[in-house]
């Protein structure tokens, strides 16, 4: 505990607005500052051999980032977690209990600059955080400790009337294991290309091109061409209809050694009335019966269960049925959701899981959470029970 005071006393950001500026001192000065400290207690009980978890996590995370000078700016974000050590973070050698993968470390987040007098667009170049849609296939990992963050050249244009074209080369990847882990970087030569038309009042449509090129892991290089469509109507007051669909095809790519090609679906409704909303879901992962359809650079907590049993799709692919009911309870949000999953190829059961979530923000800075995720197997995995508990401050 005395690793997270001395940790909490270094914090002392005050806000302030970015400004524009042609005077370089003013530029530089006259930036923004900000700060997030997240405290968490995460448990983890997998039916095996392995210890139950008990993690206790801080991380800091301040940040800055300058006015602009003549169209250039520059963004610094530092973060580092302190922990206990009850836990296999994956680099501490605590093997005997099962993983958390909130590793201590000290790192830098996101380093890069700017320039935005190029007509309709914002280019940027360096470690950055990128975050695509609804992060199925490209996101920054919020949930876990440690973001996922890209060394990266990154352009995004609205020229065109309701279009936003976003393009990136990666060339590494910052994973969320950490610099001390032999796979906490990924390095890679991807351009990633993203348009979003959103003109039509009954929804909005994208189109999206992630070509993977891992150097180090050959084995591991895919392109993913798809489509997402989603949109939401209010037929009457107080009642909201959403729905989304969206389909892609996935091939080897670069070295790659095998041959393969897999598919993605998914299918969504939603409905909400004033005191409540809820959510049907179908989501395949598809096979061919040695390769599932992968999405390495996702925001994988959020999909297939919070218990994390998926985060590599099966040789079989998956098949996730799920329903999400939520509410709000006086200031505290509640969210229940239900999972089944099976096999794409063979169809094979391979488990049931039920969420729990309840959130509450207080005193316009702090944000407090309880999470719980109860995995039931049946052919995959083990059954696993996890449970978070956690406040944060954003300043």
């Amino acid at each position: 505990m005395k690793k997270f005071a001395r940790a909490a006393l270094a914090i002392g950001l005050l806000a302030a607005p970015p400004v524009a500026a042609e005077d370089f001192a003013a530029a530089l000065t006259g930036g923004k500052w900000w700060a997030d400290v997240r405290l968490r207690y995460e448990h983890v009980n997998r039916h095996n051999t392995l210890r139950n978890a008990d993690a206790f996590t801080l991380r800091i995370r301040p940040g800055y980032e300058t006015g602009r000078y003549y169209g250039f700016g520059a963004l610094l974000e530092l973060d580092g977690t302190v922990a206990n050590d009850h836990y296999d973070s994956t680099v501490n050698g605590q093997t005997q209990y099962s993983v958390v993968a909130d590793p201590e470390y000290g790192e830098v987040n996101q380093a890069y600059l700017s320039y935005d007098r190029v007509p309709g667009s914002v280019l940027a170049y360096g470690r950055q955080r990128i975050n695509y849609d609804n992060q199925r296939f490209i996101g920054s990992v919020a949930w876990r400790q440690n973001e996922q963050t890209m060394d990266s050249f990154t352009v995004v244009n609205s020229s065109l009337p309701d279009t936003k074209f976003t393009a990136a080369y990666v060339y590494n990847v910052n994973r969320i294991f950490s610099d001390k882990h032999p796979q906490g970087n990924a390095k890679m030569s991807s351009p990633l290309l993203n348009v979003k038309y959103s003109g039509w009042s009954f929804g909005d449509l994208v189109g999206y091109g992630y070509l993977l090129d891992y150097r180090v892991t050959p084995g591991a290089s895919t392109t993913s061409w798809g489509l997402r469509f989603t949109g939401e109507q209010m037929p009457r007051k107080n009642l909201k209809i959403s729905y989304a669909a969206e389909y892609a095809v996935q091939r080897d790519y670069g070295d790659n050694p095998a041959n393969f090609k897999v598919r993605y679906t998914l299918l969504e409704a939603g409905i909400a009335p004033e005191f409540a909303q809820f959510k049907l879901g179908y989501e395949v992962l598809g096979s061919n019966g040695t390769v599932g359809f992968q999405t390495p650079l996702a925001t994988l907590h959020k999909f297939n269960g919070w218990a994390d049993l998926f985060l590599l799709t099966p040789s079989n692919g998956l098949r996730d049925v799920y329903v999400r009911a939520g509410t709000k309870w006086s200031s505290v949000n509640l969210a229940l959701l239900y999972h089944d999953f099976k096999a794409d190829k063979g169809g094979a059961r391979y488990g049931s899981e039920w969420d729990f979530l309840a959130t509450t923000k207080f005193a316009k800075h702090y944000t407090a959470g309880l999470k719980y995720a109860s995995y039931d197997k049946r052919t995959f995995g083990v059954d696993t029970e996890k449970l978070w508990l956690w406040v944060e401050a954003k300043y």
